[in-house]
């Protein structure tokens, strides 16, 4: 058998919401029908530095100095006793003589006390100002990163552009033939960086587009390592898969440096040719190839002495 609920009386009611205002932790005003003080809690006073003597009887505009008394206040406290609205989260600023403005969280609800002559409000105010300091000191630091990585990011493009040219000058002047190509190595290698960094600089979210970084790593190492575009030609094909910026820096390493084989010892002779780079996802599986229609590995693979290429794949 479910059990009734008795109404309180009105009075009761009325001595029940006093004695919870009295006792809150957190600012309170307990209003009657004219907006005028009935209750104010401890908290609220001294929050606001208003003596609470001089707080009962008094309209809520008359506190203070009269701080309270804003026209947008007055109109949601009144729509709000007329049962029209309810007050929710409405943020103000408390402006006092010689202090700080305070920025304020408003919520007022009306109070059924079975009495429609006798309205109450219960208002709660909320001070969020130090919590509206710290949030605009996060999105100001938010900010400053975000320029600083800009510039950064600036840099670090400019200094691997100015080392890759220093290469190439220096291995057009060179006389050995192994030093030129050790520095043709050199420079290839800082032009792929290169490319993941600005790939990296346009990612939004820290992943890295497979596609479009295979496609401008081939384009730069095509650029700076084939001189005739009619006999050698790289193709990329992948799906749409997408890696962490961590993964993507060692697929680019790998990808660079078979391409970089390839283009050296695949098409000797000035033979026509092309370099197949591909990337698919099987699942949780991936699938990352370079191939060539080149002239294929020694009968006697095990007897090719590694080199740096090998070492970093």
């Amino acid at each position: 058998m479910a059990a009734s609920r008795t109404p309180l009386h009105p009075d009761a009611a009325h001595n029940l919401a006093l004695a919870m205002v009295e006792c809150s932790e957190a600012p309170l005003l307990l209003l009657d029908g004219d907006l005028t003080v009935i209750a104010a809690s401890a908290s609220f006073c001294r929050s606001f530095q208003i003596d609470p003597a001089n707080v009962a009887e008094r309209s809520i505009f008359e506190l203070g100095a009269g701080e309270w008394d804003m026209r947008k206040l007055r109109s949601l406290l009144t729509a709000t006793i007329s049962g029209h609205a309810d007050i929710d989260a409405y943020e103000m600023d408390l402006i006092r003589t010689q202090q700080e403005p305070r920025r304020l969280v408003v919520n007022a609800r009306q109070l059924a006390f079975g009495d429609a002559d006798n309205a109450r409000l219960l208002v709660t105010v909320s001070d969020v100002t130090d919590a509206r300091v710290a949030e605009k000191l996060k999105d100001d630091l938010l900010r400053e990163k975000a320029i600083l990585l800009q510039e950064i990011q600036h840099r670090v493009a400019n200094s691997l552009q100015i080392i890759a040219s220093v290469l190439l000058q220096s291995a057009r002047r060179v006389r050995s033939d192994e030093t030129r190509i050790h520095l043709h190595d050199a420079h290839n290698r800082v032009m792929s960086v290169a490319t993941l960094q600005k790939q990296l600089a346009t990612s939004r979210l820290g992943d890295v587009e497979l596609g479009p970084y295979f496609i401008q790593l081939c384009e730069s190492l095509s650029a700076s390592m084939i001189s005739d575009h009619d006999k050698l030609s790289i193709e990329v094909t992948t799906d749409k898969s997408a890696v962490h910026a961590d993964i993507s820096v060692s697929l680019g390493l790998i990808v660079t440096e078979l391409v970089i084989n390839a283009l050296k010892h695949a098409f000797p002779g000035g033979r026509h040719g092309k370099i197949m780079v591909g990337y698919q996802t099987h699942g949780p599986n991936w699938t990352l190839s370079v191939k060539d229609n080149g002239v294929g590995m020694p009968a006697d693979p095990t007897s090719a002495t590694p080199g740096l290429g090998t070492s970093i794949v």
